[in-house]
């Protein structure tokens, strides 16, 4: 998955009108931006019909919030291995409907499987 941090950071920097921003078509000196090449934090704009009613974070801002989402992304690594490990619900009923368990069984093996993730991909301290 790729994440748009840029985007992420800009809707979180002004969360109550998270449609605020746009690109700029042009740079100082008039010149086209190619569209591959706008969505960088130097050409972030204030959309039109909030011109006005919003003040534009600085790039500084911008690019801290940047870090600080890489960063929160980074720190949940772990969750996402164990996400990728966990048994599904389903998995777990047709093994016990297998060996004809109840419900208190299921519930002890989903218990198990997801302590077994946990201990094989742990929490960072």
């Amino acid at each position: 998955m790729i994440i748009d941090y840029l985007q992420e950071a800009l809707k979180l920097l002004l969360p109550e009108t998270p449609d605020w921003y746009s690109w700029a078509k042009t740079d100082s000196k008039g010149n086209k931006i190619p569209d591959d090449q706008r969505m960088q934090t130097k050409y972030v704009i204030i959309e039109d019909n909030h011109i006005g009613k919003v003040t534009r974070p600085t790039d500084k801002q911008i690019n801290d919030k940047i870090i600080e989402l890489k960063a929160e992304y980074e720190k949940q690594a772990y969750a996402r291995a164990r996400a990728s490990q966990y048994p599904s619900i389903t998995d777990v009923i047709v093994a016990l409907a297998e060996k004809q368990e109840g419900d208190d069984a299921m519930w002890k093996e989903i218990t198990a499987l997801r302590q077994k993730v946990k201990s094989d991909i742990p929490k960072p301290t």
